[in-house]
């Protein structure tokens, strides 16, 4: 009888850890390559099938296991006295790294080369500390945490038509891409070819705006869509006749949108009263990632808008339309995987550092 597989355990905020090493393209191979086996002796496979996937041995893989097991993340760090001894002093190498979010007057953020003069070392040192700290001074990423106060209660709704979609109905992700633009660059650009990317003109003439309204089928991925030169509660009415018109009249419609006050509109509110299968779900006030149109929108805005030469509205339209027509053809479906468990808790954990920094 085989031996059963012994399965390593960890704290949900190491395993994060673990995670977000493996990801990093500033860390080490070897140290990738230690979080990899962490990660998979956690999900309870055994050393032989974790050396194979690797290409590694077994001795290599039960060596990591076993100070993981007894160090924790201590463990995977090198041993005292490998390789090269360091060249700078440790005060200046704390001061490096230390300083980093204290940026001098005047800027908002340390280059390499400003912390290398303020701290007596070659940009490359600087680089190489940043580097091995996982700090990037010069990257910033934006954020929005939703401030609204029935936010859970939405949120579940939301998500809880992705994890179990309602019988004999269609769950609809919906909204409208504003200002779509039809730019046409002022000279022809190059096309791709080797070791030369393609080009086009930073200048350009603007011949106006067109608004797409969408609505995805969660189960199909199919689209119902169509474009309008405005978007006000004129607009979105016509586009919830042309769903009706279009949808099975035996079937529930599960509408999600966003809380664009076109959406609530008076006569929006009497339109929807007179027709009881349509059933609205509002996402949570600065919370538009919950909605997976704009993962199409995205998309489209890659795969056509940004990147295009329009001559007119009416060419942007077109090119729109022929790309709709060609995913509804081959309609593919995004799938909501994320458990909302742990979404809440990265939420819970970002208010919490806000509130952190604010007292600071």
């Amino acid at each position: 009888m085989a031996r059963p597989i012994k399965r390593l355990e960890t704290e949900a905020a190491v395993a994060e850890e673990l995670r977000r090493r493996l990801r990093s393209r500033t860390c080490l191979v070897r140290e990738r390559e230690r979080a990899e086996i962490i990660l998979l002796r956690l999900e309870g496979i055994g050393v032989a099938e974790i050396a194979a996937r690797l290409k590694t041995t077994a001795k290599r893989v039960s060596t990591w296991s076993k100070r993981f097991e007894t160090r924790g993340l201590a463990g995977l760090e090198e041993a005292a006295g490998r390789g090269r001894k360091p060249s700078l002093p440790v005060k200046k190498i704390e001061s490096v790294v230390a300083e980093v979010t204290r940026p001098p007057k005047g800027r908002s953020r340390w280059s390499v080369r400003s912390m290398a003069r303020h701290a007596g070392v070659s940009p490359s040192s600087v680089q190489r500390i940043w580097s091995k700290n996982d700090l990037k001074p010069h990257v910033v990423e934006t954020f929005k945490l939703s401030n609204d106060p029935s936010f859970e209660e939405k949120f579940w709704d939301v998500i809880g038509l992705y994890l179990d979609p309602p019988k004999r109905a269609l769950v609809l992700c919906c909204d409208e891409k504003s200002q779509c633009q039809a730019l046409e660059r002022s000279q022809p650009g190059l096309p791709l070819g080797p070791r030369h990317p393609r080009t086009m003109t930073h200048d350009y003439k603007r011949h106006g705006t067109t608004t797409l309204f969408a609505a995805l089928d969660y189960l199909e991925g199919k689209l119902i869509a169509r474009t309008e030169a405005r978007h006000t509660h004129v607009e979105w009415l016509r586009f919830l006749k042309q769903i009706e018109r279009e949808t099975p009249k035996g079937l529930d419609i599960h509408l999600i949108a966003d809380n664009y006050a076109t959406h609530k509109h008076p006569k929006v509110k009497a339109w929807l009263a007179k027709r009881p299968r349509f059933k609205m779900h509002f996402t949570p006030t600065s919370s538009s990632w919950l909605n997976l149109v704009e993962r199409f929108f995205r998309d489209l805005t890659e795969d056509v808008i940004r990147s295009g030469s329009f001559a007119s509205v009416q060419e942007l339209v077109d090119d729109i339309n022929a790309y709709l027509a060609e995913r509804n053809a081959n309609p593919r479906p995004y799938k909501w995987t994320a458990k909302g468990e742990a979404i809440l808790e990265k939420i819970h954990r970002a208010r919490a550092a806000l509130v952190t920094a604010d007292a600071a």
